[in-house]
Protein backbone atom coordinates (compact mmCIF):
# COMPACT_ATOMS: atom_id res chain seq x y z
CA UNK A 1 0.00 0.00 0.00
CA UNK A 2 1.48 3.11 -0.85
CA UNK A 3 1.75 6.03 1.35
CA UNK A 4 2.18 9.71 0.73
CA UNK A 5 5.42 11.31 2.30
CA UNK A 6 4.94 14.73 4.12
CA UNK A 7 7.87 17.11 4.12
CA UNK A 8 9.24 19.37 6.72
CA UNK A 9 9.99 23.05 5.57
CA UNK A 10 13.45 22.21 5.02
CA UNK A 11 13.31 19.47 3.04
CA UNK A 12 9.95 20.87 0.79
CA UNK A 13 12.78 24.03 -0.41
CA UNK A 14 15.19 21.11 -1.47
CA UNK A 15 12.60 19.09 -3.01
CA UNK A 16 10.92 22.18 -4.88
CA UNK A 17 14.54 23.02 -5.80
CA UNK A 18 15.33 19.79 -7.07
CA UNK A 19 12.04 19.79 -8.92
CA UNK A 20 12.92 23.40 -10.09
CA UNK A 21 16.10 22.05 -11.39
CA UNK A 22 14.71 19.09 -13.29
CA UNK A 23 12.02 21.10 -14.94
CA UNK A 24 14.57 23.25 -16.11
CA UNK A 25 16.48 20.45 -17.72
CA UNK A 26 13.42 19.65 -19.48
CA UNK A 27 12.34 22.93 -20.59
CA UNK A 28 15.76 22.88 -22.03
CA UNK A 29 15.12 19.57 -23.76
CA UNK A 30 11.92 20.43 -25.10
CA UNK A 31 13.18 23.36 -26.51
CA UNK A 32 16.01 21.74 -28.25
CA UNK A 33 13.72 19.58 -30.00
CA UNK A 34 11.26 22.78 -31.10
CA UNK A 35 14.89 24.38 -32.45
CA UNK A 36 16.27 21.19 -34.13
CA UNK A 37 12.62 20.22 -35.62
CA UNK A 38 12.03 20.91 -39.18
CA UNK A 39 8.65 20.85 -38.78
CA UNK A 40 6.32 22.51 -35.87
CA UNK A 41 5.77 19.54 -33.19
CA UNK A 42 2.39 19.33 -31.05
CA UNK A 43 2.38 22.24 -28.64
CA UNK A 44 1.03 18.14 -26.18
CA UNK A 45 4.44 18.62 -24.81
CA UNK A 46 5.03 22.34 -23.80
CA UNK A 47 1.62 22.33 -22.26
CA UNK A 48 2.35 19.70 -20.11
CA UNK A 49 5.30 21.25 -18.88
CA UNK A 50 3.58 24.29 -18.33
CA UNK A 51 0.87 22.65 -16.01
CA UNK A 52 3.98 21.06 -14.21
CA UNK A 53 5.03 24.44 -13.40
CA UNK A 54 1.70 25.81 -12.12
CA UNK A 55 1.55 22.52 -10.13
CA UNK A 56 5.51 23.25 -8.53
CA UNK A 57 3.74 26.85 -8.37
CA UNK A 58 6.12 28.97 -11.14
CA UNK A 59 4.86 32.27 -12.27
CA UNK A 60 5.54 34.10 -15.08
CA UNK A 61 8.68 35.43 -14.00
CA UNK A 62 9.85 32.47 -13.03
CA UNK A 63 9.51 30.56 -16.41
CA UNK A 64 10.64 33.20 -18.28
CA UNK A 65 14.19 33.06 -16.37
CA UNK A 66 14.28 29.42 -17.23
CA UNK A 67 13.65 30.22 -20.62
CA UNK A 68 16.33 32.90 -20.42
CA UNK A 69 18.63 30.28 -19.35
CA UNK A 70 17.95 27.60 -22.43
CA UNK A 71 18.12 30.33 -24.79
CA UNK A 72 21.35 31.04 -23.75
CA UNK A 73 22.17 27.79 -23.77
CA UNK A 74 21.14 26.58 -26.84
CA UNK A 75 21.38 29.71 -29.50
CA UNK A 76 23.74 28.86 -31.91
CA UNK A 77 26.90 31.44 -31.37
CA UNK A 78 28.39 30.69 -35.24
CA UNK A 79 25.33 31.12 -37.40
CA UNK A 80 23.98 33.27 -39.53
CA UNK A 81 21.66 36.64 -38.22
CA UNK A 82 19.09 35.18 -40.04
CA UNK A 83 19.33 31.77 -38.19
CA UNK A 84 19.71 33.18 -34.31
CA UNK A 85 16.04 35.61 -35.20
CA UNK A 86 14.57 32.00 -36.44
CA UNK A 87 15.73 30.63 -32.92
CA UNK A 88 14.41 33.21 -31.01
CA UNK A 89 11.16 32.93 -32.91
CA UNK A 90 10.91 29.22 -32.32
CA UNK A 91 12.35 29.45 -28.91
CA UNK A 92 9.63 32.22 -28.42
CA UNK A 93 7.05 30.27 -29.44
CA UNK A 94 7.64 27.08 -27.24
CA UNK A 95 7.37 29.95 -24.71
CA UNK A 96 4.09 30.73 -25.27
CA UNK A 97 2.81 27.26 -25.94
CA UNK A 98 4.33 26.49 -21.97
CA UNK A 99 2.81 29.75 -20.48
CA UNK A 100 -0.37 28.85 -22.46
CA UNK A 101 -1.96 26.52 -19.43
CA UNK A 102 -1.22 29.90 -16.75
CA UNK A 103 -2.91 32.11 -19.35
CA UNK A 104 -5.89 29.87 -19.19
CA UNK A 105 -6.15 29.56 -15.55
CA UNK A 106 -5.63 33.30 -15.05
CA UNK A 107 -8.31 33.87 -17.73
CA UNK A 108 -10.24 31.52 -15.74
CA UNK A 109 -9.11 33.16 -12.26
CA UNK A 110 -10.32 36.61 -14.07
CA UNK A 111 -13.58 35.57 -14.84
CA UNK A 112 -13.92 33.81 -11.48
CA UNK A 113 -12.87 36.80 -10.34
CA UNK A 114 -15.07 39.53 -12.16
CA UNK A 115 -18.04 36.62 -11.47
CA UNK A 116 -17.69 37.40 -8.00
CA UNK A 117 -17.13 40.61 -8.06
CA UNK A 118 -20.51 41.06 -9.96
CA UNK A 119 -21.69 38.55 -7.20
CA UNK A 120 -20.89 40.90 -4.60
CA UNK A 121 -21.87 43.91 -6.22
CA UNK A 122 -25.03 42.22 -6.52
CA UNK A 123 -25.27 40.92 -3.24
CA UNK A 124 -24.11 44.87 -1.89
CA UNK A 125 -27.10 46.00 -4.08
CA UNK A 126 -29.36 43.46 -2.39
CA UNK A 127 -28.11 44.66 0.99
CA UNK A 128 -28.63 47.92 0.30
CA UNK A 129 -32.39 47.43 -1.36
CA UNK A 130 -32.72 44.81 1.79
CA UNK A 131 -31.72 47.83 3.96
CA UNK A 132 -33.98 50.61 2.40
CA UNK A 133 -37.10 47.86 2.36
CA UNK A 134 -35.98 47.51 6.47
CA UNK A 135 -36.41 50.81 7.27
CA UNK A 136 -39.51 51.36 5.53
CA UNK A 137 -41.06 48.83 6.99
CA UNK A 138 -40.01 49.84 10.31
CA UNK A 139 -40.99 53.37 9.87
CA UNK A 140 -44.60 51.75 8.39
CA UNK A 141 -44.55 50.08 11.74
CA UNK A 142 -44.17 53.68 13.49
CA UNK A 143 -46.61 54.61 11.77
CA UNK A 144 -49.07 52.04 11.87
CA UNK A 145 -48.38 52.30 15.39
CA UNK A 146 -49.01 55.45 15.89
CA UNK A 147 -52.00 55.43 13.67
CA UNK A 148 -53.48 52.95 15.96
CA UNK A 149 -52.80 54.67 19.49
CA UNK A 150 -54.39 57.64 17.46
CA UNK A 151 -57.33 55.35 16.68
CA UNK A 152 -57.32 53.88 20.46
CA UNK A 153 -57.34 57.66 21.41
CA UNK A 154 -59.99 58.86 19.43
CA UNK A 155 -62.41 56.08 20.18
CA UNK A 156 -62.03 56.55 23.88
CA UNK A 157 -62.29 60.27 23.15
CA UNK A 158 -65.58 59.30 21.25
CA UNK A 159 -67.47 56.69 23.64
CA UNK A 160 -66.33 59.83 26.57
CA UNK A 161 -68.11 62.13 24.33
CA UNK A 162 -71.25 60.04 23.23
CA UNK A 163 -71.09 59.31 27.17
CA UNK A 164 -71.21 62.66 27.72
CA UNK A 165 -74.22 63.44 25.06
CA UNK A 166 -76.24 60.90 26.82
CA UNK A 167 -75.44 62.25 30.47
CA UNK A 168 -76.24 65.80 28.46
CA UNK A 169 -79.78 64.12 26.91
CA UNK A 170 -81.38 63.11 29.58
CA UNK A 171 -79.91 65.84 31.85
CA UNK A 172 -81.79 68.09 29.19
CA UNK A 173 -85.17 65.33 29.30
CA UNK A 174 -85.00 66.01 33.02
CA UNK A 175 -84.51 69.61 32.92
CA UNK A 176 -87.51 70.02 29.96
CA UNK A 177 -89.71 68.36 32.75
CA UNK A 178 -88.70 69.87 35.73
CA UNK A 179 -89.46 72.59 33.89
CA UNK A 180 -92.75 72.07 32.48
CA UNK A 181 -93.78 70.76 36.30
CA UNK A 182 -92.33 74.35 37.26
CA UNK A 183 -94.59 76.03 34.71
CA UNK A 184 -97.68 74.18 36.33
CA UNK A 185 -96.76 74.67 39.93
CA UNK A 186 -96.53 78.75 38.80
CA UNK A 187 -99.93 78.37 37.35
CA UNK A 188 -101.32 76.53 40.03
CA UNK A 189 -99.92 78.92 42.60
CA UNK A 190 -100.88 82.42 40.57
CA UNK A 191 -104.48 80.54 40.07
CA UNK A 192 -104.59 79.59 43.82
CA UNK A 193 -103.60 83.16 44.87
CA UNK A 194 -105.93 84.81 42.35
CA UNK A 195 -108.96 82.72 43.70
CA UNK A 196 -108.14 82.80 47.51
CA UNK A 197 -106.67 86.82 47.63
CA UNK A 198 -107.76 88.72 44.51
CA UNK A 199 -111.65 86.74 43.98
CA UNK A 200 -112.06 86.97 48.07
CA UNK A 201 -111.13 90.53 48.16
CA UNK A 202 -112.81 91.77 45.16
CA UNK A 203 -115.89 89.89 46.62
CA UNK A 204 -115.79 91.41 49.95
CA UNK A 205 -115.19 94.98 47.66
CA UNK A 206 -119.13 93.74 46.18
CA UNK A 207 -120.52 92.89 49.24
CA UNK A 208 -119.17 96.19 50.59
CA UNK A 209 -120.49 98.16 47.66
CA UNK A 210 -123.94 96.63 48.60
CA UNK A 211 -123.78 97.52 51.96
CA UNK A 212 -122.96 100.95 51.45
CA UNK A 213 -126.29 100.68 48.41
CA UNK A 214 -128.58 99.73 51.36
CA UNK A 215 -127.15 101.98 53.98
CA UNK A 216 -126.93 105.10 51.92
CA UNK A 217 -129.57 106.41 53.82
CA UNK A 218 -128.04 105.73 57.48
CA UNK A 219 -125.31 107.95 59.27
CA UNK A 220 -123.21 109.48 57.93
CA UNK A 221 -120.53 107.81 60.42
CA UNK A 222 -121.17 104.43 58.89
CA UNK A 223 -121.19 105.56 55.54
CA UNK A 224 -117.58 106.40 56.11
CA UNK A 225 -116.37 103.26 58.19
CA UNK A 226 -117.96 101.13 55.13
CA UNK A 227 -115.99 103.56 53.03
CA UNK A 228 -112.62 103.23 54.48
CA UNK A 229 -112.86 99.43 54.70
CA UNK A 230 -113.77 99.29 51.00
CA UNK A 231 -110.23 101.30 50.25
CA UNK A 232 -108.22 99.10 52.16
CA UNK A 233 -109.87 96.56 50.53
CA UNK A 234 -108.96 97.78 47.27
CA UNK A 235 -105.41 98.81 48.19
CA UNK A 236 -104.65 95.39 49.17
CA UNK A 237 -105.77 93.64 46.03
CA UNK A 238 -103.58 95.92 44.24
CA UNK A 239 -100.61 95.68 46.75
CA UNK A 240 -101.10 91.70 45.60
CA UNK A 241 -101.00 92.45 41.92
CA UNK A 242 -98.21 94.28 42.40
CA UNK A 243 -96.38 91.46 43.75
CA UNK A 244 -97.64 88.95 41.08
CA UNK A 245 -96.50 91.35 38.78
CA UNK A 246 -93.24 92.09 40.15
CA UNK A 247 -92.64 88.24 40.98
CA UNK A 248 -93.57 87.70 36.62
CA UNK A 249 -90.58 90.31 35.91
CA UNK A 250 -89.90 93.26 38.26
CA UNK A 251 -90.62 96.53 36.53
CA UNK A 252 -87.76 98.20 38.71
CA UNK A 253 -85.10 96.14 36.40
CA UNK A 254 -85.74 97.37 33.11
CA UNK A 255 -86.44 100.80 34.38
CA UNK A 256 -84.17 101.47 37.18
CA UNK A 257 -81.69 98.52 37.17
CA UNK A 258 -80.83 95.19 39.18
CA UNK A 259 -79.50 97.29 42.21
CA UNK A 260 -83.03 99.28 42.65
CA UNK A 261 -84.78 95.97 41.82
CA UNK A 262 -82.69 93.79 44.60
CA UNK A 263 -83.29 96.73 46.74
CA UNK A 264 -87.14 96.54 46.73
CA UNK A 265 -87.18 92.74 46.40
CA UNK A 266 -85.00 92.03 49.54
CA UNK A 267 -87.46 94.76 51.71
CA UNK A 268 -90.70 93.01 50.58
CA UNK A 269 -88.75 89.58 51.16
CA UNK A 270 -88.13 90.42 54.66
CA UNK A 271 -91.12 91.51 55.24
CA UNK A 272 -92.96 88.54 54.26
CA UNK A 273 -90.26 85.88 55.62
CA UNK A 274 -89.00 87.22 58.44
CA UNK A 275 -85.30 86.84 57.30
CA UNK A 276 -83.19 89.85 57.34
CA UNK A 277 -81.23 90.22 54.57
CA UNK A 278 -78.03 92.35 54.16
CA UNK A 279 -76.67 93.59 50.85
CA UNK A 280 -73.66 94.59 49.94
CA UNK A 281 -73.34 95.92 45.70
CA UNK A 282 -71.06 97.74 43.52
CA UNK A 283 -72.46 99.62 41.26
CA UNK A 284 -70.32 98.48 38.45
CA UNK A 285 -73.08 95.83 37.58
CA UNK A 286 -75.32 97.88 35.84
CA UNK A 287 -72.78 98.09 33.13
CA UNK A 288 -73.69 94.47 32.19
CA UNK A 289 -75.89 93.26 29.51
CA UNK A 290 -79.94 93.09 30.71
CA UNK A 291 -79.88 89.48 30.13
CA UNK A 292 -77.10 89.35 32.80
CA UNK A 293 -78.78 91.69 34.49
CA UNK A 294 -81.80 89.21 35.00
CA UNK A 295 -79.96 86.36 35.20
CA UNK A 296 -78.41 87.93 38.56
CA UNK A 297 -81.60 88.74 39.58
CA UNK A 298 -83.03 85.60 38.99
CA UNK A 299 -80.42 83.68 40.95
CA UNK A 300 -80.56 85.87 44.00
CA UNK A 301 -84.64 85.61 43.99
CA UNK A 302 -84.77 81.68 43.55
CA UNK A 303 -82.02 81.64 46.23
CA UNK A 304 -83.92 83.57 49.03
CA UNK A 305 -86.88 81.91 48.00
CA UNK A 306 -84.81 78.31 48.85
CA UNK A 307 -83.70 80.47 52.26
CA UNK A 308 -87.43 80.96 53.09
CA UNK A 309 -89.20 77.71 52.31
CA UNK A 310 -86.19 75.12 53.22
CA UNK A 311 -83.43 76.56 55.40
CA UNK A 312 -84.80 77.68 58.59
CA UNK A 313 -82.28 80.77 58.41
CA UNK A 314 -82.90 83.77 60.20
CA UNK A 315 -80.12 85.57 58.26
CA UNK A 316 -79.00 86.34 54.72
CA UNK A 317 -76.55 88.19 53.02
CA UNK A 318 -76.35 88.97 48.97
CA UNK A 319 -73.35 90.18 47.86
CA UNK A 320 -72.24 91.37 44.53
CA UNK A 321 -68.59 91.96 44.01
CA UNK A 322 -66.16 92.56 40.84
CA UNK A 323 -63.59 90.03 40.05
CA UNK A 324 -60.92 89.95 36.84
CA UNK A 325 -63.62 89.72 33.44
CA UNK A 326 -66.61 88.96 36.43
CA UNK A 327 -68.98 89.39 38.14
CA UNK A 328 -69.50 87.59 41.59
CA UNK A 329 -72.56 87.17 43.34
CA UNK A 330 -72.98 85.06 46.47
CA UNK A 331 -76.15 84.42 48.71
CA UNK A 332 -74.88 83.45 52.07
CA UNK A 333 -77.38 82.06 54.79
CA UNK A 334 -76.98 80.71 58.32
CA UNK A 335 -79.28 77.85 58.13
CA UNK A 336 -79.38 74.09 58.32
CA UNK A 337 -77.28 72.49 55.06
CA UNK A 338 -77.69 69.86 52.44
CA UNK A 339 -75.83 67.55 49.76
CA UNK A 340 -75.76 70.15 47.49
CA UNK A 341 -73.98 67.36 45.03
CA UNK A 342 -76.68 64.76 45.31
CA UNK A 343 -79.02 67.03 44.60
CA UNK A 344 -77.90 68.53 41.70
CA UNK A 345 -77.04 65.41 39.73
CA UNK A 346 -79.75 63.04 41.05
CA UNK A 347 -82.08 62.45 38.38
CA UNK A 348 -85.22 62.09 41.14
CA UNK A 349 -84.63 65.36 42.49
CA UNK A 350 -87.90 67.14 41.85
CA UNK A 351 -86.97 71.18 43.12
CA UNK A 352 -85.95 72.86 39.77
CA UNK A 353 -84.93 75.53 41.87
CA UNK A 354 -80.93 75.07 41.95
CA UNK A 355 -81.10 73.65 38.44
CA UNK A 356 -83.00 76.60 37.08
CA UNK A 357 -80.43 78.71 38.57
CA UNK A 358 -77.28 76.83 37.06
CA UNK A 359 -78.97 76.48 33.62
CA UNK A 360 -79.36 80.32 33.42
CA UNK A 361 -75.93 81.12 34.93
CA UNK A 362 -74.10 78.91 32.25
CA UNK A 363 -76.53 80.22 29.57
CA UNK A 364 -74.44 83.30 29.59
CA UNK A 365 -71.38 81.45 29.45
CA UNK A 366 -70.91 81.89 33.51
CA UNK A 367 -70.29 79.67 36.74
CA UNK A 368 -72.48 78.32 39.20
CA UNK A 369 -71.36 76.75 42.38
CA UNK A 370 -73.33 75.65 45.81
CA UNK A 371 -71.41 75.11 48.89
CA UNK A 372 -73.13 73.61 51.84
CA UNK A 373 -71.79 72.68 55.44
CA UNK A 374 -73.06 71.64 58.61
CA UNK A 375 -72.99 74.63 61.17
CA UNK A 376 -71.92 76.49 58.14
CA UNK A 377 -75.01 77.16 56.24
CA UNK A 378 -75.33 77.48 52.71
CA UNK A 379 -73.80 79.92 50.06
CA UNK A 380 -74.71 79.98 46.49
CA UNK A 381 -72.45 81.43 43.91
CA UNK A 382 -72.64 82.70 40.47
CA UNK A 383 -69.75 84.31 38.51
CA UNK A 384 -70.55 85.49 34.62
CA UNK A 385 -68.40 87.61 32.41
CA UNK A 386 -68.42 91.34 32.18
CA UNK A 387 -68.15 91.44 28.36
CA UNK A 388 -71.43 90.58 25.97
CA UNK A 389 -72.22 87.31 24.63
CA UNK A 390 -71.91 83.70 25.67
CA UNK A 391 -68.80 83.79 26.19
Amino acid sequence: MAHSRTYGPAERAVHMTKSTQTLTLRYQAGMRLRLGARARPSAGGAGRLGSEAMELGLEVLDLARIHGEALLALMPLDGSAYARDKAIRQASGYFLEVLAPIERRRGAEAQSVAALRNSNESLRQRTSELSAANLRLKAEVVQRAAAERSLRESELQQAAMLDESRRMQARLRHLSHQVLSAQEEERKEISRELHDEIVQTLTGINIQLTSLKIESGASRKNFARHINHTQRLVEKSVDIVHQFARDLRPALLDDLGLIPALVAYVKGFTARSGVRVRLRLFSGVEKVSNEKRMVLYRVAQGALINVAQHARATNARVSISQEPGLVCMEIRDDGKSFDAKRLLNSPKFRRLGLLGMRERVEMVGGSFRVESKPGAGTAIIARIPFKNGRK
